[in-house]
This record gives C-alpha cells, sequence and structure tokens, in this order.
C-alpha cells in the first residue's frame, strides 16, 4: 500500500509540475529558453500554461527552440495565437491532421522562416486561403490552390525596389512589392497557414557568381519538392540548372532549407552573413540528383536542341576568344523564365560557353544589359539543330 501511495503521490507531482503536460524530452530545453527569455520568462510561461492539453507539446517546441531574439520579445498572447490557428488548420483540412507531428512542429507551426521581422500573419492567411483549400482533396491540391492564387490573393509582384530583401508578410503587402526572399517567405506563410508544410529554401551564390536566389519547399508524401510565389509545377523551374551545378562542399555555392529546430548549421542570409540563428539543411545533393534526371530525360526524348551562346563586347571586333566578356543572361520563352546564366570571358576554354537546352521549334528571349547598362532583348528561333549564337554588348 505506502508503495501504491508513493507511486501515485510521485504521479501527482509530475503533473503538477512547471512543466504539467510537457514531454520530458523538453523540460531541459525549456530550463535554459526561461534563463535567456530574461524579463520576457512570464510571457513564455504565460503561453505554456494556457496552451490547451493537445497543444502543449507544439508550444513547448517553439519556445524550446526559437532564437534569443524571440525569447526575449514575443508575447503570450502572440504564440497562443499562432499555435492555437495552426492546430485548428490541421484540425480542418484532411491533409494537415495527416502530417507527422515532426513535419507540423517544424514546417507548419512556426511563425517566421527566417530573419524577418515577426508578423502576426496567420489569423490573416488562414481567412484569406482557407476558400482556395476549402473543396481540395488532396495535399498536391491544396498546395496548387495557393501556389495558383496568391498573387491576386495578396497583389505582390518582384521588385528590386522593395524596402528591403527580408521583408515579413505585412511589410511585402504594404509595398506591394518583394524581393525572391519576400515572396519565398509571403507563400511559405500562406502554405502554413493552411496546414500544409513548407519552407524556405536558397543558395548565397549560384556556380558562376551571378548572384543569390531564394525559393519555397513544400513537403508531399514524405518528400520535399520545391515550387516558387508564381504558378509552377513542383520541382519545375527556371533555376534546376544552375541549382544542379551547386556545390554541396562549399557553403557560399550549396543549396540550404530552412529550419526551425537546431541543426548544426546555419542558412546563408546574403543581406546579413553574421547572422546564425536561422537553422539550415544541406540538400544540394537532392537539386544535383533532379536536375541530372531531369536533363537525361531532355536528351533523349529527341525534343531538346543545344543553344550556346558567346558574348562579344563590339561587333567590330572580331568574333574570337579575345573578345568574349562575361555576362549575365536570362532565357523566356514567351513570358516564363527557362533559364539564366553567364556567358564566358576571353580566358576560358572556347568550348566552355553559355548553354541552354531548349525545345525545338520555338522562339526564345535572350535578356542580358547593354554595354550602356540598359535592357536588351534578343530573340531566336530555335529550328531542329543545335545553335550557337554570337551576342554583342554594342
Amino acid at each position: 500500500m505506502k508503495r501504491i501511495i508513493i507511486a501515485m503521490f510521485c504521479c501527482i507531482c509530475a503533473a503538477c509540475g512547471k512543466y504539467a503536460g510537457v514531454p520530458e524530452k523538453y523540460h531541459v530545453l525549456l530550463d535554459a529558453a526561461m534563463v535567456k527569455a530574461g524579463e520576457n520568462k512570464a510571457e513564455l510561461e504565460k503561453a505554456l500554461n494556457a496552451a490547451p492539453a493537445e497543444m502543449k507539446e507544439g508550444m513547448a517546441f517553439l519556445i524550446a527552440y526559437m532564437p534569443e531574439r524571440d525569447l526575449t520579445s514575443l508575447t503570450g498572447d502572440f504564440l497562443l495565437n499562432n499555435v492555437k490557428l495552426a492546430y485548428e488548420a490541421r484540425e480542418r483540412f484532411a491533409w494537415a491532421k495527416a502530417v507527422p507531428d515532426s513535419i507540423f512542429f517544424n514546417d507548419v507551426l512556426p511563425y517566421a522562416s527566417l530573419n524577418e521581422e515577426r508578423d502576426n500573419w496567420r489569423e490573416d492567411f488562414y481567412k484569406r486561403f482557407t476558400p482556395y483549400v476549402e473543396n481540395c482533396k488532396t495535399l498536391e491540391e491544396a498546395i496548387m490552390a495557393v501556389n495558383k492564387n496568391i498573387r491576386d490573393e495578396v497583389k505582390v509582384d518582384y521588385n528590386t525596389a522593395r524596402e528591403k530583401p527580408d521583408q515579413n508578410p505585412s511589410e511585402s503587402i504594404r509595398q506591394g512589392m518583394a524581393s525572391c526572399s519576400g515572396l519565398s517567405i509571403l507563400l511559405t506563410d500562406a502554405l502554413r497557414s493552411v496546414g500544409i508544410p513548407s519552407r524556405i529554401a536558397g543558395t548565397a551564390s549560384w556556380h558562376d557568381n551571378r548572384g543569390n536566389h531564394n525559393w519555397c519547399e513544400v513537403w508531399l508524401d514524405g518528400e520535399w519538392y520545391f515550387t516558387e510565389y508564381y504558378p509552377n509545377k513542383l520541382n519545375d523551374s527556371w533555376f534546376l540548372a544552375d541549382a544542379g551545378k551547386a556545390n554541396p562542399n562549399e557553403r557560399m555555392y550549396a543549396i540550404w532549407a530552412s529550419s526551425f529546430k537546431p541543426t548544426g548549421e546555419c542558412f546563408p542570409l546574403v543581406w546579413d552573413l553574421n547572422i546564425d540563428y536561422v537553422p539550415a539543411i544541406n540538400v544540394t545533393q537532392r537539386y544535383i540528383d533532379i536536375y541530372q534526371g531531369n536533363h537525361e530525360q531532355q536528351l533523349a526524348d529527341g525534343n531538346h536542341v543545344t543553344l550556346m551562346v558567346t558574348m562579344h563586347a563590339d561587333k567590330r571586333q572580331a568574333t574570337n576568344s579575345s573578345s568574349r566578356v562575361e555576362t549575365n543572361i536570362d532565357i523566356f520563352c514567351g513570358a516564363d523564365q527557362v533559364g539564366g546564366g553567364r556567358t564566358a570571358g576571353p580566358t576560358q576554354d572556347m568550348n566552355d560557353g553559355l548553354k541552354f537546352l531548349v525545345e525545338k521549334n520555338k522562339e526564345y528571349t535572350l535578356k542580358y544589359a547593354g554595354a550602356d547598362g540598359q535592357p536588351v532583348e534578343k530573340k531566336v528561333k530555335v529550328e531542329d539543330k543545335d545553335l550557337n549564337l554570337d551576342l554583342f554588348l554594342k
């Protein structure tokens, strides 16, 4: 009897402890988080204590792994509102309910993706995007419904005149413009608002130093797929050829996917490389594999040819090795960008040109900056044979 009483007493003590209802694996992490929170500790305790029983682990996950900037600043009401709406979406939509806890905690529940200013976007987005996915039967249908409608819903477009690269949803919607990073944050938050797992992916620099790019990934049937803010298919975008040449062993040339839970690595934020509190996963090899598979399929289908582009400084110069210049070129088919790259300079091998694998019997537009810095467009008709094209800056 005495042993039974002691056991019951221990259970009661455990249930009434400071982290009642929270799995043991979070307790040490929560202790450390509360110390870091300093004067904001009461707000975190409020969030943890007020969270319904079925939501306590989710709340514990956020508090245990959030960066110190959030531990010292986020209010209990902010966290409670975020968590309750995330669980509401999970309960409402069948595809969301089927998402494993580990994915839900890390890629649906979080209130932020990168270092953007924290923003109470979830309630607004939940109301905005629920009508688009309400009748979807599968997770893939829901992903495409959000992707198809987000631009017209929030009325934000890509524009380099945006205030800053790392805008939160409110900042981008107010301006009607955002960088690729801002657009990716918008799409990821919209997807998360209706229970769809999403995260940011990107590179600090393409292999040929043409700059950085960020986009989104979505979780579907146990795998991650890439997509972008403007409507497109999964695992199909203009940047795939560049991503396929990424270097998994070089931090600045690798492809990274964001995480909320620490991974031992951090996402390279090109606007502030000193920021190290955004966890990341090196996913470069997956992009290399996707590109190689896609490239081999295109080579085998008989419908594609190679377009090799060489840029020269001046028409008056001989079109030889010494006249070549390095220039960034984007290639479009209609309104859709299908690739991009950097032309070879004078010291590179003559066979080392900018090559695009393009469909036969289609017209393409090459866009680049001329010698005066003004935009230039060159239309080219591709027929049924490989084509070498010489361009001139002036």
